[in-house]
């Protein structure tokens, strides 16, 4: 039963909604720190550690209390200081109206992967209740 809820795209699709969400968090912490003199933004960095963990080796599993591979790799994002950009008078980074639009546009990606993550396990329902709804 355990590699039923945890196939590679079921894993992939909950990292990145873990993601998604430390994104919307990130993002709230710039806009709280929007008037912080010297404070650069944050931002997570999610596409790059991704690619990355794809092309890793794959981990041998002996022991069925081994670590999967998705967990022993850690988070598949970073939380990295973004230290361009134009600098306001008081040294800091945050762009209000930049920080709005990435908190919007994270909300409509982390509401697709919810709702693709959400017809996974529908189908899962729907063959375990034999197609009676």
């Amino acid at each position: 039963m355990y590699g039923l809820w945890s196939d590679k795209p079921t894993l992939l699709l909950q990292a990145a909604l873990d993601a998604a969400a430390e994104k919307q968090r990130v993002a709230a912490h710039n806009m709280a720190n929007v008037n912080t003199p010297n404070y650069f933004r944050k931002e997570v960095v999610f596409s790059a550690e991704l690619e990355a963990a794809k092309n890793r080796l794959a981990l041998a599993v002996t022991n069925p209390r081994h670590l999967p591979e998705e967990q022993a790799a850690g988070k598949p994002y970073r939380v990295v200081e973004d230290t361009s950009g134009t600098m306001r008078t008081d040294g800091s980074n945050v762009d209000v109206d930049r920080e709005m639009v990435l908190m919007v546009m994270n909300h409509l990606h982390y509401n697709a992967l919810a709702q693709a993550l959400s017809g996974r396990y529908a189908k899962y329902r729907y063959v375990i209740s034999e197609g009676r709804g």
